[in-house]
């Protein structure tokens, strides 16, 4: 989905995740407009923990050092990448068949071959690798390479996204291979066949890439780009003005500083990013279900949008965006503090004399974390808890960074993000299963529903199109019950970009796709940066 340039700051950032900038310099401390014009700088808010593809990386497709099988293009369509075509599908939905690219190579200069494609697969799913999303693709039975240019994937069942499955970044297993997994070198030192090749990682402060000369989709014409790590909003938005950077993915209030800068453009991408509460089962206050109703009927999800995402964005129920065709009607909630009321008391907590409810001892106070630094998710935060007080629960708010907030994610809140714009069951799946609760980031909330259970896995089982509707109305539905999980609001992804580059030699505007939480390196007018070109001699920096 290309993404409309725009003048002004209309659009919100999801900063939690990689948060991004370009600059036209090499060195993230040097000054914007003294790097050579096929250089770039992009600054990320939070560094990825690896660069393995077996780990995780580039799962969803568009790693720049890593390619998949198939890509997705701008409208979000599937198209051949490593595949010399989309792939051909038999025996009902069960068996996917693959023909290979040729004359592909790693950038270590040896040949990509089924070999790779095989090894990938079969190492993530191995059990002793640590991919925390191994579930994704549980319908795999079996990968084999027939000669060096076939792949032949066999499902246990006909799993309808199997094929975006297949934008998952392909490692060489001359490489990787002979390494522990887990721990190995090609964690931080990955080989792919990618755009662009990695040259220098130093952790907390950037990462840096060269283009790849050989890359098969021909050599980009930015040839030197480094991530700087800018964790805060604020440093972000102080180091665009200053001139350090020359373009910032922005929250909309200090976006809108630069509205009447001419020489940038604001793009906004729309996105399934969404901002959501934990409640955990294992807290005594949040596990009760009379508490998480009151709570979703208690909290003002337009208020957000207006108030701190300047309307870009809209409220959420879930983590289907309203306009999805995936979207169940009828599962909106309507802001009502009296029915919020209403539910605590029938359910037995009564207001204190300090206004704060209790039941059988135990107040209606819990803590809510949020990421240090991020200004979206500290203001989601403290509205949630000023909505919540005035139905007499108390909430705390803490800042913490994600080593101090994951060990408590089992009994304390958090403002977390998530959403995915591929099928409904990458991320409802993750998110809800109760099997994955304590799984690292997967079911935060330890949400344990039975029926949400069966509902998951009978879409996931079933390559029927209303069956799978029907099972995702069903899913949306028991969130309404009992919701694990307080969704606030989606929010729509804001950048502003200097204007000297254009999307391709004819000077077309940069665009974006539609996005999910994750956006960093890959994402916003950065998605196909191994694209760009200048838009001319005098405009590009120098």
């Amino acid at each position: 989905m290309a993404a409309r340039p725009v003048r002004r700051a209309t659009a919100a950032i999801a900063t939690g995740a990689l948060a991004l900038v370009t600059a036209a310099c090499t060195n993230p401390g040097a000054a914007g407009s003294g790097g050579p014009k096929d250089s770039a700088v992009v600054g990320i808010a939070y560094e990825p923990d690896t660069l393995s593809p077996l780990l995780g990386y580039g799962k969803d497709g568009n790693s720049k050092i890593f390619d998949g099988l198939l890509a997705l293009d701008a409208d979000m369509k599937l198209k051949p990448a490593l595949a010399a075509a989309l792939p051909r599908v038999d025996d009902g939905g069960l068996t996917y068949t693959y023909t290979l690219r040729k004359g592909v190579t790693f950038s270590d200069g040896k040949p990509f071959t089924a070999r790779d494609v095989v090894f990938t697969y079969r190492t993530i799913l191995d059990p002793k690798t640590n991919n925390p999303s191994r579930t994704e693709l549980d319908a795999l039975k079996s990968v084999d390479a027939v000669g060096d240019d076939t792949v032949v994937f066999r499902l246990k069942y006909p799993y309808a996204p199997f094929a975006q499955r297949t934008v998952q970044a392909i490692a060489p297993a001359h490489v990787a291979g002979g390494q522990d997994v887990n721990t190995g070198p090609f964690t931080t030192k990955p080989v792919g066949t990618g755009p662009y090749v990695l040259t220098g990682w130093s952790k907390g402060e950037k990462l840096t890439f060269e283009a790849n000369p050989a890359y098969w989709n021909g050599a980009p014409a930015v040839k030197k780009f480094t991530m700087a790590v800018v964790k805060d909003d604020d440093v972000r938005a102080t180091r665009l003005r200053a001139g350090d950077l020359d373009a910032a993915i922005l929250p909309p209030n200090l976006a809108a500083g630069f509205a009447a800068d001419k020489g940038r453009t604001t793009y906004t991408a729309k996105t399934y990013d969404y901002r959501t509460v934990t409640l955990p089962t294992h807290n005594p206050v949040t596990g009760d279900t009379a508490v998480r109703r009151a709570l979703d009927v208690a909290v003002d999800r337009q208020a957000m949008v207006d108030k701190i995402l300047e309307g870009a964005g809209k409220p959420a129920y879930g983590p289907v965006p309203t306009g999805s065709p995936w979207f169940a009607r009828g599962t909106e909630r309507r802001h009502d503090l009296d029915g919020a009321r209403k539910i605590l008391d029938e359910a037995g907590w009564k207001p204190g004399p300090d206004g704060v409810r209790a039941k059988n001892g135990v107040r209606a106070s819990f803590p809510l974390w949020y990421l240090s630094g991020d200004k979206l998710r500290q203001d989601h935060a403290l509205a949630y808890a000023s909505d919540a007080k005035k139905a007499g629960i108390e909430i705390k708010t803490q800042a913490g960074t994600w080593e101090v907030i994951e060990p408590r994610m089992k009994s304390d809140a958090v403002l977390a993000g998530g959403g995915s714009p591929g099928d409904p069951d990458f991320d409802q799946y993750l998110l809800l299963k109760s099997e994955l609760a304590g799984d690292g980031f997967n079911n935060m909330a330890w949400y344990d529903n039975k029926t949400v259970d069966r509902a998951l896995d009978e879409a996931r089982r079933t390559g029927d199109t209303a069956a799978r509707k029907a099972a995702y109305d069903t899913v949306q539905r028991e969130l309404v019950k009992n919701p694990g999980y307080t969704f606030l609001t989606h929010i729509d992804h804001l950048y502003v970009v200097n204007d000297s580059w254009a999307s391709d030699a004819q000077g077309a505007p940069l665009t974006t796709q539609t996005e999910p939480h994750d956006h960093g390196l890959a994402s916003g007018p950065w998605w196909n940066v191994e694209s760009w070109k200048p838009k001319n001699t005098g405009d590009a920096k120098k």
